[in-house]
């Protein structure tokens, strides 16, 4: 039975503080099949105009955009079979090679263009163009892995997918888009950069600390995360692909279906949307981030209801969006873990690792929370990543991440640094430069010739993160040398610098 009053209840409840507090806020909708039915709202649109945040405000939808570019793609009857090289031949061997249905179910090995960028020293608020990205992904040297292997986020797909339907069509993305929405009368649009401006679009924000700052992200957003709407429109939206109504008819089941792994296992990424479970009811749905926006969007397609959570405030919207669904569907939500581990973890060699805090998890730099899985073992709610663990005698942690079996051991308190590490490095391919120095810090590439220094956490087995800050989030790729004396660098999004030594050090 579904309760509306306590779903309203619940939403009202998240969105008052948001006023109280007096700072950014958001809006959480409420929706069966046929529209919207409840929502409550909180705080400010536009902190500085005292603009309030309503159900009917523009905000960035993020990667909630990435369903939207698959329907698309379905409804063109673009091949998701075909290769990406098939459509857009000008692609490096190795990314051509993938096919675009593993390009966008995050099983494609494809490294995600921000994380390379970031890198390399490019700053996320440097203003690229679609066509600037598009030229540096045509110089990849390679894959982060074997594709079909392991599901790992990037966007670097969705991005050749709004190339591949522009290219197909001889149509732009916000048009593309303005049609899909046209017979519903929907207000959500694509928005190519943060330059572009959106009538009533809501400012985002994130704290330092002391106080709100505006968020600020240069690159070309794409069809991974370009679109703008409100939570009401995004609610609609959403309503009309669990009532199949035309011209949508079929398009949830088919952004829906189950997607495999090449050993032939499911994993729970599907076409823009994450599959989970809430107690005994199927759910889907998919969240979104861009500096200073954080959203999320869950349907119960069988009971034909959902909920959207669109915030102008860099904090998580995963648990608001569930709170309200167990609230609205009588569900409990999720146990915490019977035993919460806290601390650094590694794999033992190569340079998987993860971190435990506060009933969350960080595997690499992808961040999900953790709660019972109901057997004495951890799983997330995946906003992105599915994660299921469980402790060993001796203190490790074993189970599948992304789909790849994973044994993490804590990593000593005492660990030092690996004095090979020590040197000048560069990758020739990509003309970056890294010098470790035996303080347990490194200096890298950043802003063209300004560079910054990182401390280093050292891992076991010649290997070390870096810690690099970019406005609210961070970025700890991990440094691990190689049998030949090379050294590597990988996070969950790139994995492709490969470094030489040229000058200090030991091998």
């Amino acid at each position: 039975m579904v309760d509306w009053t306590k779903g309203r209840g619940e939403a009202q409840a998240i969105a008052e503080p948001w006023t109280r507090q007096g700072g950014p806020g958001g809006a959480i909708v409420l929706f069966d099949s046929d529209g919207v039915r409840e929502s409550a709202s909180g705080g400010f649109a536009v902190i500085e105009h005292r603009l309030p945040f309503t159900p009917d405000t523009q905000n960035r939808l993020a990667s909630i955009s990435k369903h939207i570019c698959a329907a698309l793609l379905l409804r063109e009857g673009v091949s998701l079979e075909e290769t990406l090289a098939s459509f857009i031949p000008e692609l490096p061997r190795a990314l051509g090679a993938v096919p675009l249905g593993r390009a966008l179910d995050m099983t494609g090995a494809l490294p995600d263009m921000m994380e390379a960028l970031w890198q390399q020293g490019t700053p996320f608020t440097a203003s690229l163009s679609a066509s600037e990205i598009f030229a540096a992904a045509c110089r990849l040297p390679g894959l982060n892995g074997e594709p079909g292997s392991e599901m790992a986020y990037s966007n670097t797909g969705w991005r050749l997918a709004q190339a591949i339907l522009e290219r197909r069509t001889s149509k732009g993305a916000a048009q593309l888009v303005e049609e899909l929405m046209a017979p519903a009368t929907l207000p959500i649009r694509f928005v190519s950069d943060e330059s572009e401006v959106v009538p009533g679009l809501a400012t985002g924000y994130w704290h330092d600390g002391q106080g709100w700052r505006r968020g600020f992200y240069g690159f070309n957003f794409s069809a991974s995360g370009g679109m703008a709407g409100s939570a009401a429109g995004l609610a609609r939206w959403a309503a009309g692909l669990m009532a199949g109504r035309e011209p949508y008819a079929g398009l949830l089941d088919r952004l829906a279906a189950p997607r495999q792994f090449v050993d032939g296992s499911q994993s729970g990424y599907r076409l823009g949307l994450v599959a989970s479970r809430l107690g005994g009811t199927r759910i889907i749905g998919h969240g979104g981030s861009l500096t200073g926006y954080r959203n999320h969007m869950l349907m119960a397609p069988e009971l034909g209801v959902g909920v959207v959570v669109l915030t102008n405030r860099e904090e998580d919207a995963l648990w608001p969006a569930l709170r309200v669904l167990t609230a609205l569907l009588g569900e409990a939500l999720p146990d915490d873990p019977e035993r919460v581990p806290t601390g650094l973890y590694a794999a033992e060699d190569g340079p998987f690792w993860a971190e435990f805090a506060a009933g969350a998890i960080s595997v690499m730099g992808g961040y999900e929370k953790l709660v019972s899985d109901g057997d004495g073992g951890l799983r997330s709610l995946p906003a992105y990543l599915d994660i299921a663990l469980k402790a060993d005698p001796d203190g490790a942690f074993s189970g599948r991440i992304g789909g790849v079996p994973r044994r993490l051991l804590p990593v000593p308190p005492e660990t030092m640094l690996d004095e090979r590490l020590v040197g000048r490095w560069r990758d020739e391919r990509l003309e970056v430069e890294i010098t470790i120095s035996a303080d347990g810090t490194a200096s890298w590439p950043w802003a063209g010739t300004v560079g910054l220094t990182t401390p280093l956490t050292p891992l076991p087995g010649g290997r070390a993160l870096a810690d690099l800050k970019h406005g609210p989030w961070r970025h700890r790729p991990c440094l691990w040398l190689q049998p030949d004396g090379s050294l590597r660098l990988a996070s969950h999004r790139s994995r492709i610098l490969h470094f030489q030594r040229i000058e200090g050090g030991q091998s």
